[in-house]
């Protein structure tokens, strides 16, 4: 199969997984708190990687980092898996799906604002344009379309959504200037902050759970949001002749996570959900148009 061609597979594959991981948050909180989500799912994430790892055969590299490189897993590892799952899983156990991943999806918004005094980035003209458009479609999707009241579904739900964008666009700026390969630096983030999780489960949740069926979930989150799909969309971008052409498809995620919301989880689409979304993804649009010509 020609490069190009696995390119479009494995970043179609990204998508479709990425586009379910949503549903299958909500589905398993129904069964887990969202602490025993994070602790199950990141324990397969860690198995996932591992095993990806030692199939590339590069497993020794685990042991072979820098003093200096371990100490940074425990810094982002804190960030990621730890603090960003534990704020979005707490806002989807808030909030309906629909709200949830929409205002999730603007922390490459939020990556640009924070570029600007950690990365003395300027910001131009178009990027103002992008951050005043996808915030524009939050209101209407935190207000369900009634901007006069500004009048917010659920508040608490809405800034943990949107402070897991300020977490995670974090964790990038500080994993810039990681030079490991990026599966092993992944893992070890997720080796160093799963005692985190381990910890916040003991004091404020419990290890034990009583359905299988949020193991399930746990274990689906595990593989398809936290690991087998960005060593997916790694290759995809690898193999592509331009990274444009695959990193695009990545706006076909939210809308057809909507989808997967309704028939999956039951939610019926609000008609302010697919507006705000459509807004989010134009100023994201505009927002790669600016980086482009830069």
């Amino acid at each position: 199969m020609h490069n190009q061609k696995k390119a479009y597979l494995y970043g179609l594959l990204t998508v479709f997984f990425w586009s379910t991981v949503a549903s299958a948050f909500k589905l398993s909180l129904k069964y887990l708190d969202y602490l025993q989500l994070l602790l199950y799912s990141s324990t397969v994430s860690i198995l996932v990687l591992t095993g990806i790892l030692l199939l590339q055969g590069k497993g020794r590299r685990l042991f072979s980092c820098s003093r200096r490189a371990y100490l940074r897993s425990l810094m982002l590892g804190f960030l990621n898996p730890f603090l960003y799952y534990t704020v979005l899983f707490k806002a989807y156990d808030l909030l309906p799906a629909q709200e949830a991943q929409p205002l999730n999806y603007t922390w490459a918004i939020t990556l640009t604002l924070l570029s600007i005094p950690l990365l003395n980035q300027r910001i131009g003209v178009k990027d103002i344009v992008a951050v005043f458009v996808s915030y524009s479609g939050v209101l209407v999707i935190s207000t369900h379309g009634h901007l006069l009241s500004f009048r917010f579904s659920n508040p608490v739900g809405a800034a943990l959504a949107l402070g897991s964008t300020v977490i995670w666009a974090l964790y990038w700026i500080y994993n810039t200037k990681d030079d490991r390969d990026p599966v092993v630096g992944l893992l070890l983030n997720f080796v160093f902050g799963l005692p985190w999780v381990v910890a916040a489960c003991l004091v404020f949740s419990t290890l034990w759970i009583s359905n299988i069926r949020g193991l399930l979930g746990a274990v689906y989150v595990g593989i398809f949001e936290m690991g087998i799909t960005f060593v997916l969309w790694l290759s995809a971008l690898k193999l592509s002749e331009n990274t444009a052409k695959v990193g695009n498809l990545i706006f076909m995620s939210p809308f057809l996570s909507l989808v997967f919301i309704h028939y999956l989880v039951g939610e019926d689409i609000l008609p302010s959900t697919f507006v705000g979304l459509m807004l989010i993804v134009a100023g994201l649009i505009i927002q790669q148009l600016s980086v482009g010509r830069r």
